[in-house]
């Protein structure tokens, strides 16, 4: 019997749980004994000059190694001049090139455009010098209006950039065109907002850094050491003089994607002043200064026939980029991209507007775009479903994408593999007892009772690895001793990459997975990667090991026979055992141990480069159960029930839970996530006093229905799982509370839906009721 798709326990967990995991912070590396710590002066304003900058005062301060300005930057390689302006041009993926029209200074030059924005860096002999002298740093700031809200953006009376005429960064044309709609029975508009949050890892950002004879080593808190690797380069150095390595990572999101400005500043310092350099921000830092996500403003419209079925939809979106583009139009892309979400709909309409605003940058966060389609598009089929009088269920039923168009391409130019989306949602209707539901939902409608329950239903198809030419990489060695390593260019930060390598490994060569070690997140072992984002680990660099693992074989079987002094097509592997044995005599075998020492070197080795013909698509249904304190606007989640489809399942358990903390992330962004500035640009939710981060007290068990459509696009049938709980949740929890008011007049409420937000709701709908 085969290991795949079997439970099998994370082999990862037995040392997280005993030792500990090994964090940046915590590396005792000999290379970074006795290192400087960095601190990093920020800006207090949102949008300024700078007059001045005086670092005297800090300098005299004990233990203070340099206190480091733009001037100091005199040995950095000067970036490529700015390009011309174009709003029109194609999206840029990942951040955008020093120099560029909207680029980022590693240091504040001249202005600063948000609070959190770097100006000096202070290097220490210690971490708690370090904040006594940045305070001392004085920076003399010359104040500008600040542009915060999507209005202040658009209509540009204050511009972010000199030498531009607008703080639009990119657009897209929408082709809108209102005829579609004519002869529509049914059409609803209005405006969606999704709002800002924090990525808030466990672990913020941290690097260290070490320069020795020529070489630069650093250690960062990263998605993918390979492209961090790259993006060090512009320190000055070419790739093979720099090592990047990726300890345990407490947590990406997407923010982790490569490395930020501040850990190209600590590698240069590191290099500059020849003395290895740490930094680890904190949390207020990690609320200011990392990337965050989402901060979209939808307009819809919404059209269709009296019995349901949906004939125009119409998608216009600002993006907040922040102050500068970090992902220009590739997020608004994204959602784009996937605006009809699971439905044909015959007529789609979708455009953006890229804006720069006076706060933190926006770039990926669990889901990168496709969360705020299915948000919106989720909402739109309820208003829908409400203004026609229908059950949303029957709604989203009669406008499915049918099982045998697939493969199907969408209106917005998706091309969506395989997909079961009315199988999702039976299996969800019937897990939930829906009918039930409704029944309950009536009786306490009736009886007037304070406590209303809402049953709020999403369903969903989101796009994963996205760039499958891209690929993954993999090696597989099997030793003398009959173990084997894995080295892959994916890299893990929780998501039980060793676990589902080594299963793979087992499941191909027979050799137990105790005996399997995995290595990832090493320039140096591994010069070539992509890493992990995009839910693309397993259909990519799953699918790599898997075909290295063969490749093994193949090579084995050939050493087999030599030793056998037989055909090779008379040679086979027991993977039961991990013994090779010639068919019909299984006396006789040979252990990999064997097989292996007869190779050369003791090694027999295969490497693969697997690149993937197109993106996968996975979809499910989510169903939300939220019952609401009318008299407090309080909001408790009763239940969660949902169908995730990523394909074929390789461990349940590690499928399990990234649909575990993907549910969590989308439902705190329904409830109570937000990142707020002040009309100046100030930030108001700098620390997690203020910043509603959900708790598992706020949260129900979830209840997590079976459902698997392979695709053919890999040999492993698998797509990803990562971001799809985050996609699914954060529309079912936002329809669930709103149905459970909607009968009191309720319409709509934005998210996050506090406590006061839903109050202040139900009573303008009495309001509106009484007059």
């Amino acid at each position: 019997m085969s290991i795949l798709g079997t439970r099998v326990i994370r082999t990862e967990d037995p040392r997280l749980l005993t030792a500990g995991g090994v964090y940046v912070d915590d590396l005792r590396e000999p290379e970074l004994d006795g290192a400087a710590r960095v601190t990093f002066v920020r800006s207090t304003v949102a949008h300024a000059r700078i007059t001045g900058i005086d670092t005297s005062e800090a300098l005299a301060q004990p233990g203070v190694v340099a206190v480091l300005t733009v001037a100091d930057m005199t040995d950095f390689p000067p970036p490529p001049p700015p390009t011309p302006i174009d709003p029109d041009a194609p999206p840029v993926e990942g951040p955008m090139p020093l120099g560029g029209p909207w680029s980022e200074p590693l240091l504040a030059v001249d202005k600063v455009r948000f609070v959190g924005e770097p100006v000096a860096m202070v290097l220490t002999d210690n971490r708690y010098q370090g904040e006594d002298a940045a305070e001392l740093v004085s920076v003399d700031y010359e104040p500008l209006p600040a542009v915060v809200t999507f209005d202040d953006a658009l209509a540009g009376q204050t511009l972010l950039f000199d030498g531009t005429d607008t703080n639009v960064s990119q657009r897209r044309d929408g082709a809108f065109d209102d005829s579609a709609f004519d002869g529509c029975d049914v059409v609803v508009e209005g405006d969606i907002v999704n709002q800002r949050v924090a990525c808030l890892p466990m672990e913020g950002r941290a690097i260290a850094a070490s320069w020795k004879d020529g070489k630069l080593t650093v250690w960062a808190s990263t998605q993918n050491a390979q492209l961090s690797r790259l993006i060090l380069t512009a320190i000055g150095l070419p790739p093979d003089a720099i090592r990047v390595v990726a300890p345990d990572v407490g947590g990406g999101f997407g923010a982790k994607i490569g490395v930020d400005r501040e850990a190209i500043l600590v590698a240069w310092a590191a290099k500059h002043t020849g003395r290895a350099v740490r930094w680890v921000e904190s949390r207020s830092e990690n609320l200011t200064a990392m990337t965050q996500g989402r901060a979209q403003r939808h307009h819809i419209k919404i059209g269709g026939t009296a019995d349901g079925r949906i004939q125009a939809y119409r998608l216009d979106i600002v993006q907040d980029t922040g102050a500068y583009a970090r992902m220009s139009g590739f997020l608004p892309s994204l959602t784009v991209l996937m605006a009809p979400g699971v439905y044909d709909i015959p007529s789609v309409q979708a455009g953006y507007k890229v804006v720069m605003t006076n706060a933190t940058p926006i770039a990926a966060y669990r889901g990168a775009g496709r969360p705020e389609a299915a948000a919106t598009i989720e909402r739109a089929v309820d208003w829908f479903a409400a203004a026609a009088g229908l059950d949303p269920a029957v709604v989203r039923k009669v406008n499915y994408i049918k099982n045998e168009q697939f493969p199907f391409v969408t209106k917005t130019g998706a091309p969506y593999d395989t997909g079961d989306y009315e199988g999702a949602l039976d299996k969800v209707l019937a897990a939930a007892g829906y009918e039930e539901l409704r029944a309950e939902q009536r009786r306490r409608r009736e009886a007037g009772e304070v406590k209303q329950i809402g049953i709020g239903l999403a369903s969903y198809s989101e796009i994963t690895a996205p760039d499958p030419a891209a690929g993954e990489t993999a090696k597989v060695e099997v030793h003398d001793d009959g173990t084997a390593t894995v080295y892959t260019g994916s890299s893990a930060h929780g998501q039980g990459h060793h676990t589902a390598y080594a299963m793979l490994v087992q499941a191909e060569l027979g050799i137990p997975m105790d005996k399997i070690e995995v290595i990832h997140g090493d320039t140096d072992l591994i010069p070539v990667g992509v890493g992990t984002y995009g839910s693309r680990s397993l259909q990519l660099g799953g699918t790599a090991v898997h075909k290295a693992a063969i490749e093994v074989k193949e090579e084995a079987a050939a050493k087999a026979a030599q030793l056998f002094e037989a055909s090779a097509s008379d040679v086979q592997l027991d993977t039961e055992a991990g013994l090779w044995h010639i068919a019909g005599d299984p006396d006789k075998s040979l252990t990999w141990a064997q097989v292996a020492g007869a190779a050369e070197g003791g090694l027999i080795v295969a490497n693969v480069h697997f690149t993937q013909e197109r993106p996968t698509f996975p979809f499910g249904t989510q169903l939300s159960l939220a019952e609401v304190d009318t008299e407090t606007g309080k909001v408790t989640l009763l239940r969660h029930v949902t169908a995730d489809d990523a394909g074929t399942i390789l461990n349940p358990i590690l499928f399990e839970g990234q649909r575990h903390g993907g549910i969590a992330q989308g439902a705190a962004q329904a409830l109570c996530e937000e990142i707020l500035y002040d009309a100046d640009g100030n930030p108001l939710t700098s620390s997690l006093a203020d910043y509603g981060a959900i708790t598992a007290a706020e949260l129900p068990s979830f209840e997590l229905v079976t459902s698997e459509t392979p695709t053919d696009l890999n040999p492993l049938g698998a797509k990803g799982i990562g971001e799809a709980g985050t996609i699914g949740a954060t529309p079912a929890v936002h329809n669930a509370v709103i149905d459970a008011v909607a009968h009191l007049g309720v319409r709509h409420i934005d998210m996050p839906m506090t406590p006061e937000r839903v109050w202040t709701a139900i009573q303008e709908a009495k309001k509106a009721s009484a007059k």
